[in-house]
């Protein structure tokens, strides 16, 4: 758990420089280099280096929470379906709130295109920030926050797919598919080449699905839950190194790089829709729907987290960022004053729900180690009573 502070630290202040060197007379060359296209004609790709880390690099993490994931789903916390479902019907409330937010104050107008935007979950910063202020929390806390994320992030993806996608290539989907289902037989192999035959097929995948036209990270997640639970522990020990403090703090100083930009016009509902649906709607949504999720479960099929969890963790979840970013952009291409608008609501709603999450979720793993320490006294006390 140390170590992954250590790397979350290293992440924020990645992000922090990110933003403040894209802000300073250093910004131009900082933004262009980012920018820089690879024209790989040869193999039929076109990227730019900021997307060779946000699309290429960060699917190593969604690799490492893949596997987090699947071992939580078979042996883990998540492994009743019942209490698997709990964030998963909190992270469709925690976009479907967000959005209907943005919805009802764009309705009508051509800025609706936009409703997804706030709806998006950066997971890479909500972990980071969890095991920062977290210290002392459940873990069960993470687990969730972990599968309401991965879940949140599909959704996005698909959103991206569907609405934002004109030109899906449903050839390479079943490339992918096709390559996804012969890795899951090659991983019951017993070949010592594990290694080579899992950085192969990755490799393969991800370019399959970047040809699809889908977010191409997606290939991280899927070779993630390929991979029996029983190995994931070994995997996740051999790589997380590296995606710690490689992968994240590179995407963290790409992701925030950006010129914080002044709004224009006398509609500002795009930048309204967009704050507050992170920095409220998140928070309403998810906390809502996991306390009653939970509270319907049987007993010993609840999380043993309570409203004073949900609440934090929902503003977490409220860190939209990258994805949210993303869908900025593909919203609202020729547009530059809605995008103006766009880009300033989810910065400062991510900030602010950074700060509130941050904050609360200190306060709470404060409590439980209170009371951790007093159940250690408390106990302490009962055996030298009957010494």
């Amino acid at each position: 758990m140390k170590s992954e502070r250590n790397a979350a630290v290293v992440m924020m202040l990645a992000a922090m420089t990110g933003l403040l060197l894209a802000n300073s007379p250093f910004g131009a060359p900082l933004l262009n280099a980012i920018a820089f296209k690879l024209d790989l004609d040869f193999i039929n790709i076109n990227i730019t280096l900021g997307h060779v880390v946000s699309d290429l690099f960060l699917a190593v993490f969604f690799f490492v929470a893949g596997l987090e994931l699947k071992y939580e789903l078979r042996s883990g916390t998540l492994s009743s379906p019942k209490r698997a479902l709990v964030p998963v019907i909190a992270a469709i409330a925690g976009v479907a709130v967000p959005s209907s937010i943005y919805a009802y104050l764009n309705w009508g107008t051509d800025a609706i295109v936009g409703w997804p935007i706030p709806a998006a979950t950066d997971i890479a910063f909500v972990l980071g920030l969890l095991a920062i202020f977290g210290r002392g929390m459940p873990k069960e806390a993470r687990i969730f926050l972990l599968a309401l994320a991965i879940f949140d992030d599909l959704v996005a993806i698909a959103i991206i797919a569907i609405f934002y996608t004109s030109n899906a290539q449903p050839t390479w989907l079943l490339a992918s598919i096709a390559i996804a289902i012969a890795f899951r037989f090659a991983e019951t192999s017993k070949s010592k080449s594990k290694w080579l035959i899992r950085a192969a097929f990755g490799i393969v995948l991800w370019y399959t699905i970047y040809q699809s036209g889908v977010h191409a990270t997606i290939a991280g997640v899927l070779l993630g839950v390929l991979i029996p639970a029983a190995r994931s522990h070994g995997v996740i020990a051999k790589i997380q190194p590296a995606t710690n403090f490689i992968v994240l703090p590179l995407f963290a100083f790409t992701a925030v790089a950006v010129v914080i930009p002044t709004m224009t016009g006398d509609s500002n509902t795009v930048f309204t829709g967009i704050f507050f649906g992170l920095a409220v709607g998140k928070v309403v949504g998810i906390s809502i729907a996991a306390v009653v999720a939970n509270q319907i479960l049987k007993p010993k099929d609840r999380l043993p987290l309570g409203l004073l969890d949900f609440i934090p963790l929902g503003f977490l979840a409220g860190v939209g960022f990258t994805v949210s970013l993303l869908m900025a952009h593909l919203a609202f291409l020729g547009k530059p004053e809605l995008y103006a608008q766009a880009v300033l609501g989810v910065l400062l709603g991510s900030f602010v729900a950074m700060g509130a999450g941050g904050g609360l979720i200190w306060l709470r793993a404060q409590w439980y180690l209170r009371k951790q320490k007093g159940s250690v006294k408390k106990t302490k006390s009962k055996s030298r009573s009957a010494k």
